[in-house]
């Protein structure tokens, strides 16, 4: 590796996939104020801590080490194969300024641990380009066959799912666990058999497992608190490396989701991904960087107080929080007893719209944010709930900064939170998103 390779790499940023659920090119910010572009604590490391003291200024705090280099360009030679396909040597050393020699290295590394393929030779003449001179350049790509990614989605209220994928997240194999109310170990005993179906679907060897949680969920995985599955300090992401011997990568769900969003999806910039299923959470993304708060909570939004229901001067009341109002189970609920009582649904809807509008508003305000993507039930969220958050919206903040706000309906589906499993896996097992 040369000199030039070095300093490029201390410029461009953060050791690929050295934290579990830290995607490169999404960066991570605490309230310590990470900045884009630095490096976290290596995978070793039993706590991430971002590269930053708090209260101090914001300034690297440890130097890039060749190794940690060679990683780096390990990884701007992978994502670009991903994300763009059949180059050359040539193509991949003009788009990541890396010289050619350290190029030539990388790929026969790659080449070697068969996570790259040569294609074989370029055409000599392209249209809209002349002939160059000289024996054709050889494609190189991906080799998107050579592995599969398990992924779990724990976020649904009345079952667990799980899939496995490609390398570019396609689903080949789904199944799925009924949740049946089980909560504590119930519910571990319930992922654990999910996991084992699915890696019985596998039919290559696996790159690693990624799961979506509800609850807050630290970097190492461990679920902190989730309180509808009864877990607290409950380290799920070990318990599932031991039980399996694969890599395994746990993250909070509204994250992961947008994670996927990000990845996969039609986001445009700054945005918020709200989750509704048993709770409601979630996932930020501010300048590029994915929010993860001082204690690993933030987007728990379902557990904000909304409204004035009970006076200025009422303390905090779990009945008159964000879930009681926009959760599936609850708006189900309601629905029910309303067709029961020959009542209309749309009401119950718009003020579940509502609700959600007052959470948004300060969070818009503060942000400045250009969209609010919806993951959930399209049949709950997309039509009267929707339209009346984004009208709250629109009526709590500024028309001039947050007027062309958008609010719609995540591109992925009911996979979003699967897809954004198979981001994680990517991201700590090879450095890309």
């Amino acid at each position: 590796m040369t000199t030039s390779d070095v300093q490029r790499s201390t410029a461009t940023g953060p050791v690929p996939g050295a934290v579990p659920g830290v995607v490169p090119g999404v960066p991570v910010v605490t309230a310590a104020a990470a900045a884009p572009g630095f490096a976290t604590a290596p995978a070793t490391a039993p706590v991430a801590t971002p590269g930053f003291a708090p209260g101090r200024a914001l300034r690297p705090m440890v130097k890039v080490l060749p190794e940690h280099a060679r990683s780096h360009n390990r990884s701007l030679v992978l994502q670009t194969l991903y994300r763009s396909g059949e180059r050359s040597r040539a193509d991949i050393a003009r788009e990541t300024g890396l010289t050619r020699v350290t190029i030539s290295d990388l790929v026969a590394e790659l080449l070697a641990e068969g996570l790259v393929i040569e294609l074989g030779q370029r055409e000599s003449a392209r249209p809209g380009k002349p002939a160059r001179p000289g024996k054709p350049a050889v494609l190189l790509d991906i080799n998107r066959t050579a592995y599969q990614i398990v992924g779990l989605d724990l976020s649904e209220h009345a079952t667990f799912r799980g899939a496995v994928m490609d390398l570019d997240g396609t689903i080949l194999e789904r199944a799925d666990v009924p949740l049946e109310s089980a909560t504590g170990d119930d519910a571990i005993a319930k992922v654990v058999q999910l996991v084992d179906r699915l890696l019985t679907l596998t039919t290559a060897p696996i790159l690693g497992i990624g799961v979506g949680s509800p609850g807050v969920v630290d970097l190492t995985g461990t679920v902190l608190t989730a309180p509808n599955l009864g877990w607290v300090d409950e380290a799920l992401q070990q318990r599932l490396q031991a039980h399996t011997g694969h890599p395994v990568v746990v993250a909070n769900d509204a994250n992961v989701a947008v994670l996927a969003e990000h990845g996969y999806g039609d986001a445009a910039g700054d945005m918020m991904l709200v989750t509704v299923g048993h709770g409601v959470g979630a996932g930020l993304l501010v300048a590029g960087a994915l929010v993860y708060g001082s204690r690993f909570a933030a987007g728990e939004i379902g557990q904000v107080m909304v409204g004035t229901d009970l006076g200025l001067e009422a303390t905090y009341n779990r009945d008159q929080v964000l879930e009681h109002w926009l959760s599936v189970p609850q708006l189900q609920q309601r629905i029910r007893e309303a067709e029961a009582a020959g009542s209309d649904a749309a009401p119950i809807l718009r003020e579940a719209g509502q609700r959600l509008g007052i959470a948004l508003a300060p969070v818009v305000g503060a942000l400045n944010l250009s969209e609010i993507v919806l993951s959930g039930p399209a049949e709950l969220l997309d039509g009267a709930l929707a339209e009346a958050t984004i009208q709250t919206l629109r009526s709590r903040t500024m028309a001039e900064f947050h007027g062309d706000l958008t609010l719609r309906m995540t591109t992925q589906g009911q996979d979003i939170v699967l897809r954004g499993a198979a981001v994680l896996v990517l991201s700590g097992q090879l450095g890309v998103s």
